[in-house]
Formats: C-alpha cells, sequence, structure tokens
C-alpha cells in the first residue's frame, strides 16, 4: 500500500459548500475539474488558483415542470475522444453529449423502445465505444417510481449510435470503469444486500462475457453501498465502499482503505501526471497526491 499511498498522505479539501457532488472528471485541455452538484442540476468547475465557479445549468433536467425527485442533475461525466464533456443526466433519462455551441445531442435515451431509468456513471473504451450504468435511483420513486419501463436495472454499451445491454442481474449498477488493457470492466453495485464488485471480461466485439465477483464488501460496517470505482496504471481499484475508499489489486485483494474527512462517493486522476486523486465527498471536494498515476481514458 505504501507504494501506492505515502504513508502521510493526506486529503486537502478545496471547495465546500456544495448539497452533493459527484462524477468528477479531469479536463486536460483546461487543466480544471469539472464535477456535478446533482441536487443542484448543475456542473461546476474547479482551477487552481481560481477556485470553482459554475460550468453548465441546468446539467441534468431541463423540464418545465419542477423535479419530483431529490436528484435532477446529471450525475457521472467524462469526456469522448473528440474533448466532448458526456453527462449521465438523472432528470432528463439520458446520455447527452454538450456541444460546442452548449448545444445537447441524445446519445442514449431508451432501450428497444423504453425510456432508461437513470443513467449514472460512464466509461468510454479507447475504440470510441461507450459503456454506461442505469440504475433507479434518479428516479422520484427510485424502484417503484410508476415511471420506469425497463424491468431491470443494466449496464449500456452504446456503439454506432445503438444502445445494446451488456449485462443486467444488479440492483444498483453504479460505478464503472476499464482495466489498463480493456480486458475488463469492473463495475460496482449499490445495493446494502449484496454490496460486491464485479468484474466482466469484455470479449472482442466489445460484448461482455459472465461476470464475477472481484470482492464482496457485503459484511463491512458501514451504510453506504458501492459508488465510483477508479483504475490506476498499475491496475489497482479505487472503489467508494463502505466507510471510505478502498483500494484492491486486480486480483481482488484488499489492500487498504483511505479514510477521508467526509465519505467519497467518486474519484477522477488529475493534474499533469495523474498522480492527484480528486474526490467528491458529500459536500466538499478533495484532493490528495499518490505515487501512482491513473488510467485516463
Amino acid at each position: 500500500l505504501d507504494r501506492l499511498v505515502a504513508a502521510d498522505a493526506r486529503a486537502e479539501k478545496i471547495a465546500a459548500g456544495f448539497a452533493w457532488v459527484e462524477g468528477p472528471v479531469w479536463d486536460r485541455a483546461g487543466a480544471a475539474l469539472l464535477f456535478t452538484d446533482i441536487p443542484n442540476n448543475a456542473v461546476y468547475r474547479w482551477r487552481a488558483g481560481e477556485g470553482t465557479r459554475l460550468f453548465l445549468k441546468p446539467s441534468g433536467y431541463t423540464g418545465s415542470e419542477p423535479f419530483a425527485g431529490r436528484e435532477p442533475g446529471a450525475n457521472g461525466l467524462a469526456f469522448d475522444g473528440g474533448g466532448r464533456l458526456v453527462l449521465a443526466e438523472h432528470g432528463d433519462r439520458r446520455i447527452a453529449r454538450l456541444e460546442a455551441d452548449g448545444s445537447k445531442t441524445t446519445l442514449a435515451r431508451d432501450y428497444q423502445g423504453r425510456r432508461l431509468n437513470s443513467p449514472n456513471d460512464l466509461a468510454f473504451r479507447s475504440n470510441g465505444d461507450l459503456y454506461f450504468t442505469d440504475p433507479p435511483f434518479g428516479l422520484p420513486g427510485f424502484q417503484d417510481d410508476p415511471r420506469r419501463e425497463l424491468p431491470h436495472f443494466g449496464v449500456y454499451r452504446v456503439k454506432d449510435g445503438e444502445v445494446d445491454l451488456v449485462a443486467s442481474g444488479l440492483n444498483g449498477p453504479n460505478g464503472i470503469a476499464f482495466s489498463p488493457d480493456e480486458k475488463f470492466l469492473y463495475v460496482g453495485n449499490w445495493d446494502e444486500k449484496r454490496k460486491v464488485v464485479m468484474r466482466y471480461p469484455v470479449q472482442p466485439d466489445g460484448r461482455l462475457g459472465t461476470g464475477e465477483v472481484l470482492f464482496d464488501m457485503t459484511g463491512a460496517p458501514g451504510e453506504d453501498g458501492i459508488d465510483g470505482i477508479k483504475v490506476d496504471v498499475q491496475g489497482n481499484l479505487y472503489v467508494s465502499g463502505p466507510g471510505g475508499l478502498w483500494i484492491l489489486s486486480g486480483t481482488g485483494k484488499h489492500l487498504g482503505t483511505v479514510f477521508a474527512p467526509r465519505h467519497p462517493h467518486n474519484m477522477a486522476w488529475g493534474d499533469a501526471d495523474g498522480k492527484t486523486l480528486y474526490l467528491t465527498a458529500q459536500s466538499g471536494l478533495y484532493r490528495m497526491r499518490l505515487n501512482v498515476a491513473g488510467v485516463r481514458p
């Protein structure tokens, strides 16, 4: 663990005062961090020396009526190969791409004619294919919401404009990340009865093989399920789990847990060398220097 996280490493608070921050992604072109505040339906930008400013509002719900639930805004963020921001939008129940003129292009809205639940997090493969999780957490009534149209909570792929279901069977698919060699896709399950990190082999055509449990946190103390997942260049996983930030090896060994001042629910690798881990932790934004760089698609 000391080879990854120095013994004297500390999480530094760099911004605060938000409702619920999530979905961080590092903007290499702008040398800044973008992150979402889901209840406030906004995306913010943080840059060293400048602090935080509003980047986009609304971020995930554009309806004319007040949103009935607690999480209208975008959750996960990512950049595509062209440097365009892609958002997992809870309120509008879609994956959308932000264009240069400020407009949005819908990349995924339904599957086989049925509306998505509430896209949560997303990850690009190096060939441009987009994978995302679709739990019920953005629906006002969660899994029992009458607006729910799909019988499952799935993991999907967007390829050439088509939306394919590549995995199901989880009640709360949430964090998602590829291994450095893209041979595996990791998916975390936010489910108090089954807090597991799943590992799916990625087949040559991009579909997923049968998943297996890489690590089970169900018996760990703490009410939280599994949220964001990120991977470093050595293949280690950084997982938001019960009580803190769990660090797992690629073979599923628990290397250690980082306890921040507030529970981090998602992470992003940032700065020029990719060795700073930015943490979105409830109402605040933190950062911590590590000894290893992260995978930044």
